[in-house]
């Protein structure tokens, strides 16, 4: 069988960090004969060549290249591309790791799509990844219709015969961003790029020890250096306009201004700022004409402008202004209605924790010269912000707790001015309403809810909430998807998350009363505190003394209520005993979850009653009453008249 993906993996000291890149690889869904790992290292100097080389000689799908220290990762890369067997090359670092049906999703989608690189979703641990370019799925990509360029680390999956026939291999020896170099020409000579968007397929992973290359404190005179490597070859298959604009743009947004930033700005030592700033100021002047910053937003073109003017102190005293800016998001509602949660929120940005205010007559006003000072920079990027208002947007994500992947929610919002000190000020608030359908999130887990607010020069996100204790809305738990979802307000903060797997007490059972369960012949029915849409399934479970059996039943929403009513047919001729309920949101999974209910049928002489769970002392004394009463019948039953039977 032909290999469809090589995935080419660059090492160097990675100790425990790479159990977790093999553990994926080796869990791949994509058939073992149609795959292979390629471990390039680059010299190691801790136990890694030896664990590579166990590991490939008990695994036929894992090679293993040795060579002296290069220095950084590009001719690691490059000898592993020469290496591949494969129709496609995948390159994944040691500390990270693939979803398990990456490389089988990856390369149908490139197959289908006839993608010379396929650029798959990826899910930052403990540091960032590009939002927005996996809002959805982009089969035929460029750099004019989707943000590719926000992505340009290594990451993705290229057609080896692409690779070939242009010649594209990474720069060697010890700089940085030879991935962008490599990238960029990619995503300009390709034929297609085709992003895949519905599932995680890379985990970019920081390390505890924050070790990892990219964190490093680098020096700016070779890192700018290696940078203008990128604008080189942007410049060579680009031609001078509104194309080459937008795609300078990203590395003075990304690698230049949002490094002059408010906090991360501030806490670098004095000196190191000084030293990076006089390398951005250089490239600016050097490389960037003016319609490279003219797109940016408000706040990113001052502080543009300042950098190009070489104001080191005033770039510094509009971070500080920046760095008490923030954004905050109040829940207003949260309901379940036909198998959806409706969240309702306010977002807007404060400063010095207090509602940010701007003027109420702003006009747009574009940045013709550098601002004189830090407080007409403050006063024009307030008003700039103001006058975009009606470019504002309210995002809700529901982000995996453990595992960082995070997904867009529908959402629909307005916009509303707050006049406030007599009119002449006004606060900027969006008005949301996110619907969130949990069927849609893949596995169970801890999703919490984060609210993304893009506001004037600011793209900020923060938790749902805090809910006060004394008016948050409690939602309960529903059954949508095959699965029991809960949301909930966490403690002590009381932010919003949903637990698409919740089982047991956590279910809110308990809730169930007595009065509320009736039986009727063969019928059950009862309301309980679950919220499902029209006639939701769920497996019902009885048990008592060992012994289980089962049945189906149905949930119906109530229209007069949050719960829904559970009816079931009883399994047949219900043995005498007390049998114990419990509920399962998907009673034909491989291994159900089953959740108690607080009541319990006894059955007997022809009758079926609902009574309260016994304790297990009482299940067991009533158990023995049960033994005690049949021994006396059969003691007083008739004797067996002699010779007949």
């Amino acid at each position: 069988m032909p290999v469809k993906v090589s995935v080419i993996i660059p090492v160097y000291n990675p100790g425990t960090y790479i159990e977790d890149c093999v553990s994926s690889l080796r869990r791949q869904s994509l058939p073992p004969d149609e795959y292979e790992a390629i471990f390039v290292d680059d010299g190691s100097t801790d136990g890694t060549p030896a664990r590579l080389d166990r590991l490939a000689a008990e695994d036929p799908r894992m090679r293993v290249i040795h060579q002296e220290n290069s220095g950084w990762s590009g001719k690691p890369r490059n000898v592993g591309i020469d290496a591949a067997r494969g129709e496609f090359v995948m390159f994944v670092d040691n500390d990270d790791y693939l979803g398990d049906e990456a490389l089988e999703r990856m390369y149908a989608y490139g197959v289908t799509h006839g993608a010379d690189v396929v650029v798959g979703k990826m899910a930052g641990k403990n540091r960032g990844v590009p939002v927005e370019l996996f809002r959805r799925n982009h089969p035929r990509a460029t750099v004019e219709n989707a943000p590719l360029i926000d992505s340009l680390t290594p990451h993705k999956m290229f057609r080896r015969e692409f690779l070939d026939r242009i010649g594209l291999r990474f720069p060697e020896g010890r700089r940085r961003l030879e991935d962008h170099v490599f990238v960029t020409e990619a995503y300009l000579r390709a034929d297609n790029v085709s992003v895949l968007s519905d599932y995680v397929c890379y985990y970019h992973i920081r390390r505890d020890d924050a070790s990892n290359a990219g964190f490093q404190r680098f020096d700016p005179v070779g890192y700018f250096g290696n940078l203008r490597e990128a604008l080189d070859v942007v410049e060579r298959y680009t031609e001078p306009g509104a194309v080459r604009d937008r795609l300078f743009r990203r590395w003075l947004r990304v690698e230049m201004v949002e490094r002059l930033r408010a906090r991360r700005l501030l806490g670098l030592p004095d000196d190191y700022r000084r030293e990076l700033f006089a390398e951005i100021h250089k490239v600016v002047v050097e490389r960037f004409g003016p319609g490279v910053a003219a797109g940016l937003q408000p706040t990113q073109q001052v502080v543009a402008a300042l950098a190009e003017a070489g104001r080191y102190d005033d770039v510094v005293a509009f971070a500080e202004w920046e760095a008490g800016i923030a954004p905050t998001a109040a829940p207003v509602g949260a309901e379940w209605r036909d198998g959806s949660l409706h969240i309702g929120f306010t977002a807007e940005y404060t400063s010095a924790r207090e509602p940010m205010t701007f003027p109420a007559d702003a006009a747009l006003t574009p940045l013709a010269d550098t601002p004189k000072n830090v407080e007409e920079a403050v006063a024009w990027a307030g008003a700039q912000t103001a006058a975009r208002f009606g470019q504002a947007t309210a995002d809700l994500l529901l982000r995996e707790r453990s595992s960082s992947a995070q997904y867009f929610q529908p959402v629909e919002f307005t916009r509303e001015t707050v006049p406030v000190d007599g009119g002449e000020r006004a606060r900027l608030v969006l008005r949301a309403t996110a619907t969130v359908d949990p069927a849609k999130l893949p596995g169970d887990g801890v999703w919490d809810a984060v609210v993304r607010v893009k506001l004037g020069g600011w793209t900020k996100e923060c938790r749902l909430g805090p809910a006060p204790r004394a008016t948050r809305p409690e939602p309960c738990a529903a059954v949508t998807g095959r699965r029991a979802v809960l949301p909930y307000w966490t403690e002590p903060h009381g932010n919003l998350s949903l637990d698409t797997g919740v089982q047991g007490k956590r279910l809110g059972l308990g809730g169930v009363r007595r009065p509320d369960v009736t039986v009727s012949g063969a019928r059950l029915s009862a309301r309980i505190p679950l919220h499902a849409a029209e006639g939701t399934r769920v497996g019902l479970r009885f048990t008592a003394s060992g012994r289980a059996l089962h049945a189906s039943g149905t949930l119906t929403g109530e229209a007069d209520g949050p719960g829904s009513l559970l009816e079931a047919t009883l399994p047949a001729r219900l043995p005498r005993g007390i049998w114990q309920v419990a509920l399962s949101p998907d009673p034909d999974a491989a291994q159900p979850a089953w959740s108690g209910l607080p009541f319990a049928l006894r059955s007997g002489g022809g009758r079926m009653l609902v009574v309260p769970v016994p304790s297990p002392g009482t299940a067991r004394r009533l158990a023995r009453g049960v033994r005690r009463v049949l021994g006396a019948v059969r003691t007083k039953a008739a004797p067996v008249i002699s010779g007949r039977r």
